[in-house]
C-alpha cells in the first residue's frame, strides 16, 4: 500500500509533508525545528486535544511526541539509501503533568548506528518545565537490503 502522507525512505518529502498527516492534525503536532541529529516538534494544544488528569495533556499523546520527534531526529541525517524499520523500542517517563498552551518534544539522537539508532526525548511545557522523558531505539534498513 503506498503512503502518500509520509513518505517511506525520502526524508525530504518526510519533513515537506509532516504537518500534513491526518493524525498530527488532528493532534496539533508540528515540525518547530530540524538540524543534523536533532528535532524539535511543537503540540499546539486546543480544546479538542486529548486529556488526562486534571485537563493535563493525555499520556498517549505525549508517547506519540516522543516515537514522532524520535523519528524526526533519526531522519534528520538518514544515510542515503537507508529505508525506515520502524521503532524497536520505546520508553517513557511521566514526570509531572503537562499543562500549556503548547508543548515541545527535543529529540536528540545520542547514538546512530548501522541499523538501530538511540534517541533521548524531553518534553517541555510553554514554561519550558520538564513533563516527561523518553528513549526510543529505532530501526533503520541499509545497503542492498532496504
Amino acid at each position: 500500500m503506498k503512503n502518500d502522507i509520509m513518505p517511506v525512505g525520502d526524508s525530504e518529502a518526510f519533513f515537506q509533508r509532516f504537518d500534513e498527516n491526518p493524525f498530527h492534525r488532528f493532534i496539533g503536532l508540528s515540525i518547530a525545528e530540524i538540524a543534523d541529529d536533532y528535532a524539535c516538534l511543537r503540540l499546539t494544544v486546543t480544546e479538542t486535544t486529548p486529556t488526562g488528569i486534571g485537563g493535563s495533556v493525555n499520556g498517549g499523546v505525549l508517547a506519540t511526541m516522543v516515537d514522532m520527534a524520535a523519528v524526526a531526529a533519526v531522519f534528520s541525517k538518514a544515510l542515503p539509501g537507508s529505508e525506515p524499520a520502524g521503532t524497536a523500542d520505546l520508553s517513557i517517563t511521566y514526570l509531572r503533568q503537562a499543562h500549556g498552551q503548547w508543548l515541545e518534544a527535543k529529540a536528540r539522537v545520542i547514538k546512530r548506528g548501522r541499523q538501530l539508532s538511540t534517541v533521548a526525548i524531553d518534553i517541555v511545557n510553554d514554561d519550558g518545565r520538564l513533563c516527561s522523558t523518553g528513549q526510543v531505539l529505532y530501526a533503520m534498513r541499509t545497503g542492498a537490503s532496504a
